[in-house]
């Protein structure tokens, strides 16, 4: 055998870049963490147009329908409307349009990937699905309770502002009305969280935000239907009923205590997250 054929069957090198082994040793298989997956869900949360667009709609539904409501009543003031009147609700009356937004955005965070097929390219990149629901959670859950916690104590201050003497007007120290302020906001973020584990659930934008609508909007209407005994058990478990008596400072006598309702609420959001992680787990996406 010749040198020739020696070095034809001698076996092969294949060469190629040097592999860094310090990248190797800092994400290793089947790690993820949940910094990594909050910074994705963060980016693609601020970078999407329909974002910023709800959040402007909603500061500016929330802030005006209070701001027009309540310079209305300063407008049309008499004497008699003192009794029994409510300065602190009138001035986040706005909350219970903004519901309606905070609901529709957070559907989007989670929908909006489902209709596009972008939720594919995620659950590639972290594979421990119920990862991705709970940094989707944190993200939204920390900028939604930032946002409507500012908006509740804009609509609160130009609201009493506008509500000049004669008119009746209270300030933070006023009983109740703190409390209320800040659970305008905390209501908000929940209900959002609420809408989010919908979506997570029924993984369709249309099919969402119709089913958040009717619970929210319709539900009140179904159960005012009942016979009164059974509307007064019933109403007092709708997120909307929880909502007016956490900004109230009159309490329907029916209804749980303010933050025993809202523990209430807080319950149903954490469900739906619930199912909808074990959801996302069991389908295909």
């Amino acid at each position: 055998m010749n040198s020739s054929s020696k070095a034809m069957d001698a076996p092969r090198t294949v060469t190629g870049p040097p592999v860094d082994q310090r990248l190797l040793r800092a994400t290793p298989p089947g790690h993820y963490s949940l910094s990594g997956a909050l910074r994705s869900e963060w980016t693609k949360l601020r970078t999407v147009r329909s974002t910023l667009w709800s959040l402007v709609v909603l500061v500016v539904i929330s802030i005006g329908v209070s701001a027009l409501a309540t310079a209305e009543t300063r407008a049309h003031w008499v004497p008699g409307d003192a009794l029994g009147f409510d300065a602190t609700r009138l001035s986040l009356i706005g909350v219970f349009f903004a519901q309606l937004v905070i609901g529709v955005l957070a559907i989007l965070v989670v929908s909006a990937e489902y209709s596009t097929g972008t939720i594919r390219s995620s659950l590639a990149a972290i594979p421990r699905r119920p990862l991705v629901l709970l940094a989707k959670v944190m993200v939204f859950g920390a900028v939604a309770l930032i946002v409507c916690e500012l908006v509740a104590f804009a609509s609160y201050f130009i609201g009493q502002a506008l509500l000049s003497a004669p008119a009746v007007h209270t300030t933070l120290s006023s009983p109740g009305a703190l409390r209320a302020v800040v659970g305008s906001g905390l209501y908000l973020c929940v209900l959002g969280l609420f809408a989010l584990g919908l979506a997570a659930i029924i993984r369709h934008t249309a099919g969402a935000i119709g089913a958040f609508v009717g619970i929210l909007l319709v539900a009140p209407l179904i159960v005012s239907a009942l016979p009164h005994s059974l509307f007064v058990s019933v109403e007092r478990f709708l997120p909307d009923r929880i909502g007016q008596n956490l900004i109230s400072f009159h309490q329907h006598p029916s209804s749980f205590p303010v933050w025993g309702g809202f523990a209430l609420l807080c319950g149903y959001a954490v469900a739906l997250l619930v199912i909808g992680g074990v959801v996302m787990v069991r389908r295909d996406a």
